[in-house]
């Protein structure tokens, strides 16, 4: 199992590859050293909150979105209950995206 540290190292980094940034431009935003932002991202290394602040803006997220590890569960219920909440959230365009994402997938 991994551990907070392991599992907010990871999700930084997904975030920072969904918005195209190298570790270098997301260090350069958030004016840390490249090597710190790489030990975080391995959960060798914790931000602070100064940092994890800055990264949210940089990566244009709010902080609650560092702590969505429920996508990492192989529990089917609870991967329901999260797809659920997405499903919920997401105006008619992006539900109508989601149904056919999901239909080619199933496939």
């Amino acid at each position: 199992m991994k551990t907070t540290k392991e599992l907010l190292g990871g999700r930084i980094k997904e975030l920072r590859r969904l918005r195209r940034l190298s570790q270098e431009e997301l260090s350069e935003k958030v004016e840390i050293d490249p090597k710190h932002l790489s030990r975080i991202e391995v959960g060798r290394g914790f931000p602070s909150l100064d940092t994890l602040e800055k990264m949210a803006n940089a990566l244009n997220v709010e902080l609650k979105d560092f702590f969505e590890f429920a996508h990492e569960t192989s529990d089917p219920k609870e991967l329901k209950r999260v797809l659920d909440g997405i499903v919920r959230e997401v105006d008619k365009e992006k539900l109508k995206l989601l149904v056919k994402v999901a239909r080619a997938m199933a496939r």
